[in-house]
């Protein structure tokens, strides 16, 4: 079933963490199996922030806890060297799980060479790299989450999340959503539905060269998005391209450095509920996520079938 939910504010900054964390919690009965967040903050320096992680959640108690421990302490070695190799520079180190960690680097704007890099090592996977974006997803709901990696308080102007019930992939972090649009900076998706023509399509991008790190049918429109902007094309008519090309039945958000956008496909047979203002936009897949911002009374709708929707932040 799964839930999404989004929001953007229009001019100004605000704890858009904490604004998400009540969305995708009041969505946990659409998703109880993994929670992720794609959150849009203040930075406007010239480095990158680095969100990745070397390992898989384990569980409290394991016997093999000890041991994961070195072998990610490995890894995470194993990143820095890799990312020293290619002339970039490490400003910031941070680890917040046993398998997750989050650095600011200083890079050229190319990041396709520094993202193979870093994911040449044994079972990493970068979660985003970008400006702005930071990319968080692991087992557990939105409170569990944002707690674990200090995200309640995180200041913004917009960000997608995304609550999963498994039901094409398994339980983890991996096939959790959101999925960054690699290699580019601050792209991120979340979907609520099934695409028909994953296979064929994946296999297709694939042969252009984009990389996937799931089956998950959902970081299929991630990719999709990445290769058109690769080829130049704006966002809001990668969007559209997608209701075209893209089989099956689907809802996605998709969210850049400065922009929301949201697409509905012909059948419109996955929910959104909308509610718009001067100042905010928030998207959800049910009303609860947008009432737990907004108690008061508010008028929503629901986009149309086929509908392709972009704000500006």
């Amino acid at each position: 079933m799964c839930g999404i939910a989004g929001l953007i504010h229009k001019g100004k900054s605000t704890n858009v963490g904490g604004e998400m964390q009540d969305m995708l919690q009041s969505l946990k009965h659409r998703g109880p199996d993994s929670t992720g967040f794609a959150l849009y903050g203040d930075n406007d320096s010239k480095n990158y922030i680095l969100r990745f992680k070397v390992g898989e959640n384990v569980k409290e108690g394991s016997s093999a806890k000890n041991e994961d421990s070195k072998v990610y302490e490995k890894r995470k070695d194993d990143v820095n060297s890799e990312i020293t190799k290619v002339g970039a520079e490490i400003i910031e180190e941070k680890r917040i799980t046993p398998y997750s960690f989050r650095y600011v680097i200083k890079t050229k704007d190319d990041l396709l060479e520094i993202a193979q890099k870093i994911e040449s090592v044994e079972m990493t996977e970068i979660l985003s790299l970008g400006r702005s974006l930071e990319l968080v997803k692991d087992i557990g709901d939105a409170s569990v989450v944002a707690k674990q990696y200090g995200l309640s308080n995180f200041n913004g102007t917009h960000g997608i999340g995304h609550t999963r019930m498994a039901t094409e992939s398994g339980v983890d972090i991996r096939s959790a959503h959101p999925f960054w649009g690699y290699p580019f900076s601050d792209v991120s998706v979340v979907h609520n539905g099934q695409l028909t023509n994953y296979w064929n399509t994946r296999r297709a991008l694939e042969n252009l060269g984009m990389r996937f790190m799931s089956t998950c049918d959902s970081e299929l429109i991630a990719v999709y998005i990445a290769n058109k902007i690769r080829k130049g094309v704006e966002l809001e008519e990668a969007m559209k391209s997608s209701l075209e090309d893209l089989d099956g039945v689907f809802t996605y958000l998709v969210a850049t450095k400065d922009k929301l956008g949201m697409a509905k496909d012909h059948m419109a047979a996955k929910p959104m509920v909308l509610y718009e203002s001067d100042d905010l936009v928030a998207l959800a897949s049910e009303e609860v996520a947008i009432r737990s911002l907004l108690p008061h009374e508010i008028d929503t709708y629901d986009p149309y079938e086929g509908e392709v929707k972009v704000w500006q932040a």
